[in-house]
C-alpha cells in the first residue's frame, strides 16, 4: 500500500497540527496485511490537545480524557486519524513500567483496549514524521512490562475459559463447552504469540497472520489450524474435541514465558 503524499493530504485539509511531533500509519497497512478495501489508520501525536471538530471522540482514562478522531475518505479509501497528546502517551507508558506491573493486584487490567491498541501498534507502525520520537516511544514500550502484561491477561482469560468449558462438560452442556473451548484456544494462542512479541490479540481476524509470522516453537501452524478449524470435531462426540483442546491449552500455557 502506498503512503506517499499522506502527510501532504492531511496538511492540505488542515488536519495536521502545526505542533505535531510524530505521525505514523498503524494497523494492517503498516503490517503489510492490507487489501484494496483496507482502511488507512493514522496516529498523530501533538504537544497540545487537538481542539478542532472531530468525527468521533474516544474516552480514555487519561488526562486529557478524550482522543479526538477524524474520519474521511480520500480517493475512495477510508482514513481515520487519531490525535494523541504527548502527555497521554507518557501516561500510557507509565502504566506499564515493571514497578507498576509487579505492584499491581490485577496487572491485566492496567490498560483499556484503546490504550493497549495504541501501545501494541507502536511496534509495527510506519513513521511518516517524527521518526526519532517514535523510536523513543518504541524503545520505552519494548523495555517496559507491556509484553508481560498482555501475556498475563491472555493467560488469565484462557484459564477462565478452560474452567468454563470443564464445568459445562460436567453439566452435560456440550454446546456451551465447545464455545468455551474455542475461546480458550484463542486466548492461549494469543498468549503464546504475545510472549514472543507479536501483539494484536484485540483484533482476532489477524491471529492466523500473526501466527505465521511468529512461528512459535511450542505449536506448529498445522496443529494450531487443525484446532482452530475444528478439523477433528465430531457432532456425535463433541466432548472428545473439547477435552483435547482443553488439554492442549493447559500444556501450551506451561510453555509461555512471562
Amino acid at each position: 500500500m502506498r503512503l506517499t503524499g499522506c502527510l501532504e493530504e492531511m496538511e492540505r485539509r488542515s488536519l495536521l497540527p502545526t505542533d505535531h511531533v510524530a505521525v505514523c500509519c498503524v494497523g494492517s497497512v503498516a503490517r503489510g496485511w492490507a487489501n484494496e478495501s483496507s482502511d488507512y489508520d493514522f496516529n498523530v501525536i501533538t504537544r497540545t490537545p487537538w481542539v478542532r471538530d472531530a468525527s468521533r471522540v474516544i474516552a480514555v482514562p487519561l488526562q486529557p480524557s478524550v482522543v479526538p478522531a477524524v474520519v474521511l475518505h480520500v480517493s475512495g479509501r477510508r482514513w481515520e486519524i487519531k490525535y494523541w497528546a504527548e502527555t497521554q502517551v507518557d501516561q500510557m507508558i507509565s502504566k506499564v513500567t515493571w514497578e507498576r506491573f509487579e505492584e499491581a493486584s490485577a496487572p491485566a487490567k492496567a490498560l483499556v483496549e484503546t490504550e493497549e491498541l495504541f501501545l501494541e501498534r507502536l511496534s509495527t507502525c510506519l513513521a511518516l514524521g517524527g521518526s526519532a520520537r517514535l523510536a523513543q516511544y518504541k524503545r520505552a514500550v519494548s523495555e517496559s512490562a507491556f509484553r508481560a502484561l498482555v501475556t498475563t491477561r491472555s493467560l488469565a482469560e484462557a484459564d477462565s475459559s478452560i474452567e468454563d468449558a470443564a464445568g459445562q462438560l460436567a453439566a452435560g452442556d456440550w454446546d456451551s463447552a465447545v464455545l468455551s473451548a474455542r475461546k480458550a484456544l484463542g486466548h492461549t494462542v494469543d498468549a503464546l504469540l504475545e510472549s514472543e512479541g507479536s501483539f494484536g490479540s484485540r483484533i482476532q481476524k489477524w491471529r492466523a497472520r500473526r501466527f505465521r509470522e511468529t512461528q512459535p516453537k511450542a505449536l506448529s501452524f498445522e496443529d494450531y489450524w487443525a484446532m482452530e478449524t475444528m478439523r477433528s470435531f465430531s457432532p456425535e462426540a463433541p466432548h472428545i474435541w473439547v477435552n483435547h483442546v482443553i488439554q492442549r491449552c493447559k500444556d501450551l500455557a506451561l510453555e509461555v514465558e512471562i
